[in-house]
């Protein structure tokens, strides 16, 4: 009777051999290897010209942005796009930029009574790998913006709201 049983424990090792050295093949396969981002964010003209967005701001349809990567090793990587009727750009970006310092720049406004930039709010750095915990390929960006060449006669009010005296 022994016999029976180390053929029955062999056939067993055997069917346990063949599941774990092909278990793993299809859940790799099953497994989405990310590649590329979607960087998003939004243009706006600051019609009250104080450096950043209020209720009174507008999006500027049609203003040019890039995302541009860095890194010491491998240059620069530039990626461009244009804002939509909304004042938002989405940009496809190529591959992982773990070791690159990545931001969206401004590049220019459609716009010319709002083409100046608004200092500090020209570029924003974005984040570009899927080594963070973030399941989503989408990267969104602070807001940047240009400045109006005058003022909305509103501001005056909006500033109130803002409890400042002095533009």
């Amino acid at each position: 009777m022994a016999k029976p049983q180390i053929a029955t424990i062999v056939l067993f090792c055997a069917v346990v051999a063949a599941v774990l050295c092909a278990f793993p093949a299809p859940v790799s396969a099953a497994r989405e290897i990310k590649k590329g981002f979607i960087v998003r964010g939004r243009v706006f003209c600051d019609t009250c010209r104080i450096g950043f967005e209020t209720p009174a701001s507008t999006y500027i349809a049609g203003a040019k942005v890039k995302v541009e990567c860095r890194s010491k090793t491998t240059g620069v990587k530039n990626f461009e796009g244009v804002t939509d009727r909304t004042g938002t750009y989405n940009i496809q970006v190529a591959d992982e930029h773990e070791h690159e310092l990545c931001e969206t720049v401004l590049l220019s406004s459609p716009d010319m009574s709002c083409a100046k930039f608004v200092r500090g709010r020209e570029r924003a750095r974005v984040f570009l790998t899927h080594n963070n915990g973030l399941s989503s390929d989408v990267r969104f960006a602070n807001a940047m913006g240009f400045e109006s060449e005058t003022s909305l006669a509103s501001c005056a009010k909006l500033l109130k709201m803002y409890e400042q005296d002095e533009v």
